[in-house]
């Protein structure tokens, strides 16, 4: 995500960096820049007109053009400017103190309303909560049962709807049924439309006015940019709408829905929808993505998916197995799993601090799958004890995987100097690097 524009703004500022004084006419120049980028990037045309003059009215006050890094204070502005498009800080969700929380999912046909909705009830599930799913979109007979699909799979009860009836019905006895049964937060998928029409908007108000919703989000497919603002903003003119939940950002490299919602609307993004697993959907951090778009990374993010992949007690595992020199392929396998659950290397790299120079490093995510085959098709022997695979068990390891003899010798090669490695760093001693060869990074 971003990645068009991050890669022009890393240009502009590294160029800035680079000078030791700075001149209104650089900070002009840059400025320039900067805004063909967030033009190109789909940033509303509006907004960036109002950017770049606040940008500008603080680089070139005195603070920052005396200063002895005058580059860096004026990528410190642009951040803390990014932030303020963004809303400044992350919006949470509004809980009622009394339960069930009620959340009304609203937007048009497309937008990724009913996967989202399951998506929102696993995260409040790994937050301690009930949730419960609604379907009460009867126009798209497909979405009741890709509801009901979706709430099978991840263990959230999905209300029986009937079809022929009326969505006030459906949620009127749906929201009864929730109270009776004792869930604590109620997920109401409406309908969509392929475009917005006055009979959607008084059915959807007429919800609202029936269930008063503590939030009533306003779903955005982020790939169709300015349309997805001007959507919401209409929307909101008419349901006074409580904030955004921007799907599929993971596929948009430009960004610009995300980076103009808060202007347009004043209503903030709440979370957003990273990849097509059923756990990819995050909280939008303001901050955190103001970082990532300026090159900076997003270690908290990166920290808090490594938390919910990785357990502690695997952890102390697999730390007590390299200090014992007993980490196994098996062992191996199962943490590259894991590391696979914390998103695509892609995604992954974004948040590291310092990666905006590495746009040409390609990451072969199917050498993994091959990793995995090679290691599924051992002996429960042979992956506990590497030393024992030879020539003719390895050509078996090939033919069993579907790949050659040379790809089996460079995973045991590499296998042999990760183990090396790790006890080098359980040692405290010298870091060392990892030998030649191909590994999934190339």
């Amino acid at each position: 995500m971003f990645t068009g524009l991050s890669s022009r703004l890393e240009d502009v500022f590294r160029r800035l960096r680079s000078r030791g004084k700075l001149t209104e006419a650089n900070i002009r120049d840059a400025l320039r820049e900067v805004r063909l980028a967030l033009l190109e990037a789909d940033v509303n045309y509006g907004v960036v007109k109002d950017f770049i003059e606040r940008v500008r009215e603080k680089a070139v006050g005195t603070a920052v053009l005396q200063s002895l890094t005058p580059g860096q204070q004026v990528v410190k502005v642009v951040h803390q400017e990014l932030m303020s498009l963004m809303g400044d800080s992350q919006s949470k969700l509004t809980l009622a103190s009394i339960p069930p929380t009620i959340i009304m999912l609203v937007g048009l046909q497309g937008s990724g309303k009913t996967t989202t909705a399951a998506k929102l009830a696993k995260r409040l599930q790994r937050e301690g909560r009930r949730p419960f799913l609604i379907p009460a979109d009867v126009y798209r007979p497909a979405a009741i049962t890709q509801l009901q699909v979706l709430g099978q799979q991840i263990g959230v009860p999905v209300w029986e709807t009937n079809p022929a009836a009326k969505p006030v019905d459906i949620c009127r006895d749906a929201m009864a049924a929730a109270r009776s049964r004792g869930y604590d937060v109620a997920i109401i998928d409406t309908a969509g439309r392929l475009h917005i029409d006055e009979g959607m908007m008084e059915e959807v108000r007429g919800l609202r006015r029936e269930l008063a919703p503590h939030e009533t989000l306003f779903v955005a497919d982020s790939m169709t940019g300015q349309d997805a603002v001007n959507v919401a903003k209409t929307f909101n003119e008419s349901l006074a709408l409580d904030g955004v939940i921007l799907t599929k950002l993971d596929g948009d490299a430009r960004g610009g829905a995300a980076l103009s919602i808060w202007a347009v609307t004043g209503k903030p993004i709440k979370f957003v929808g990273t990849g097509e697993k059923i756990d990819a959907l995050e909280p939008f951090h303001p901050e955190r993505i103001a970082s990532r778009i300026l090159g900076m990374g997003d270690i908290l993010s990166l920290i808090e998916r490594a938390e919910e992949a990785i357990s502690v007690e695997k952890a102390k595992e697999i730390e007590r197995k390299l200090r014992e020199e007993s980490f196994t392929l098996a062992d191996f396998k199962e943490q590259l799993q894991q590391v696979r659950q914390m998103g695509s290397f892609d995604q992954i790299l974004s948040m590291l601090p310092g990666t905006g120079g590495m746009k040409n490093l390609q990451v072969d995510e199917r050498e993994f799958v091959r990793i995995e085959a090679m290691i599924n098709s051992m002996t429960p022997a042979e992956r506990q004890n590497s030393s024992m695979i030879d020539g003719s068990r390895r050509r078996r390891i090939a033919q069993g995987s579907g790949t050659q003899i040379q790809d089996v010798n460079r995973l045991l090669k590499q296998f042999a100097e990760t183990r090396k490695l790790m006890k080098r760093f359980m040692q405290g001693g010298k870091k060392g690097k990892l030998g030649g060869g191909r590994w999934p990074l190339r």
